[in-house]
């Protein structure tokens, strides 16, 4: 099989198998991974055949991705461990500081093992926003509303999932926290000023930059700010999060076919603008004529850089007694 660069990309399969339309789309150029989601899922045995099929379409293999944060995010639940919502995680912290560090780390390590035991490269976790009464979408997905907890709990769990092979992505920068309302359905507006956001929201951010393969953008618009959508923005993803922030990992964009991204156009325009102003990868799902359209538009350009790329993909796999002992511990 020739040899294909992964384009900037990310699509979704409809169903539980390949068909031949979703084999189509994967040979274009312009992708360089596919996420799955809760209906693609029948079984361990039957996702780890899936993700076989998929990784044989292309040389070098697409990159696998999943949300699988805990909690009311998990795709795949039947078989695998069910992972408690982030808060549930903070919660301990604040009884038992030191065993909720070890929980935090024990369940990233698990997450991540299970998902790569299945042939999965990467969760996009941990959810490092700041949780805040007014936020409905983000709620309990949040450590906690300190962002010093946020930091310590979320770089444990990066640590377990660097322990088990998986490279972490840090979601959604530069904070979803702050609003009420959720970017799937509506344009949320956060009118906070920068200097807030930098005492507050953007804390795990910056200080966890370094220990992040990949950061998650936010659909939500800090009017105060900048008038672009932080994934069209090149003041959030150059100015602010390159070089003051230092981040040098793959930037995804949210899916570009939420209501929260209507602000960059039709879809096309959307994979433009966010490529434009500095996205490595571009998530399109649910939306099967956007994600055609959006590969024949960008072709084969804005290929993402393959040493940052190659972090992204699974790098080794905890043995089934690792995981086992995991579970006995997470579920005592």
């Amino acid at each position: 099989m020739p040899e294909l660069s992964p384009g900037p990309l990310i699509v979704d399969i409809p169903g539980e198998s390949l068909e031949p339309g979703d084999i189509a789309l994967l040979k274009s150029p312009a992708v360089g991974g596919v996420i799955l989601f809760s209906r693609n899922y029948r079984s361990r045995e039957h996702l780890a055949e899936l993700i076989r099929e998929i990784k044989a379409v292309r040389n070098p293999p697409l990159l696998v991705c999943t949300d699988q944060e805990g909690g009311r995010v998990q795709r795949f639940r039947d078989g695998f461990f069910p992972l408690p919502a982030a808060r549930t995680i903070g919660l301990a912290y604040e009884k038992d500081m030191q065993q909720g560090l070890r929980n935090a780390r024990s369940l990233g390590k698990l997450m991540a093992g299970e998902l790569i035991e299945s042939g999965l490269d990467l969760s996009f976790a941990p959810v490092l926003d700041c949780a805040h009464p007014e936020s409905q979408v983000i709620g309990d997905r949040s450590f906690s509303a300190d962002p010093n907890v946020v930091t310590a709990l979320a770089g444990a769990f990066i640590h377990g999932m660097n322990a088990a092979g998986m490279a972490a992505t840090g979601k959604h920068y530069p904070g979803h926290g702050g609003v009420k309302e959720d970017s799937h359905d509506v344009q949320p507006v956060d009118r906070r000023d920068l200097q807030t956001l930098l005492e507050k929201d953007l804390v795990p951010f910056r200080r966890l930059a370094g220990q992040l393969a990949g950061m998650m953008t936010a659909h939500v618009q800090f009017v105060e700010i900048d008038s672009a959508l932080p994934t069209f923005s090149i003041y959030w993803l150059d100015t602010v999060l390159r070089h003051r922030i230092g981040f040098e990992g793959i930037v995804f964009s949210d899916d570009l076919t939420m209501s929260g991204a209507e602000q960059g156009g039709k879809p096309v325009d959307r994979a433009h603008a966010a490529l434009g102003a500095g996205c490595d990868m571009i998530l399109v799902c649910n939306d099967r004529e956007a994600a055609l359209e959006v590969s024949g538009a960008i072709g084969e350009q804005h290929v993402p850089d393959p040493a940052k790329l190659g972090r992204l993909y699974s790098s080794k796999r905890l043995s089934s007694l690792d995981l086992a002992v995991l579970r006995a511990e997470l579920a005592d």
